[in-house]
């Protein structure tokens, strides 16, 4: 995966600012996998487990509460805290791999008029996730970890991260 990165001197500020989301576990992992594609760019994470960051040397993970599809009131606050995430970050780019509370950043982004990246997660190995499929009908870039999924680009199979 590539990401046009404008940059204009080392002595300016990075003139491109990415919002990377990924919730604990694996979804965390892999996009740690990817943290290298955007060392151009101002880098801001946000996950349900900021303390995860600090395995991997960031010291300021942006906390995300977990939400997802079987609890309504959580889903829904976790709607409005993206929009205010996605808000206060003001990221030209968004990339995720999962979960809600990615896929929810990412629908603020398409909003905000942010690129908009989502990565599938490696272990749906047989069908997109519901999130990745819901993430085709609004993100600029869905991704897929296997080759067999890719169908008309849309996911797209560049390669797995793990």
């Amino acid at each position: 995966m590539s990401v046009a990165i404008d940059r204009k001197t080392s002595s300016e500020k990075r003139s491109v600012t990415v919002l990377a989301i990924a919730s604990a576990g694996g979804h965390w992992q892999q996009l740690m996998q990817i943290t290298d594609a955007f060392s151009e760019a101002e880098l801001v994470l946000a996950s349900t487990n900021p303390e995860l960051g600090k395995l991997y040397g960031f010291d300021n993970v942006m906390k995300l509460d977990d939400c997802n599809r079987d609890n309504i009131r959580k889903l829904l606050a976790g709607f409005w805290q993206t929009f205010g995430v996605v808000r206060r970050v003001k990221p030209n780019v968004i990339v995720s791999t999962g979960a809600a509370p990615g896929l929810l950043c990412l629908l603020w982004g398409r909003v905000m008029g942010a690129r908009t990246i989502w990565i599938d997660s490696i272990a749906n190995s047989q069908q997109l996730s519901m999130s990745g499929r819901l993430a085709v009908k609004f993100c600029h870039v869905v991704l897929t970890q296997w080759q067999h999924l890719e169908s008309d680009g849309r996911p797209r199979y560049q390669g797995a991260v793990l």
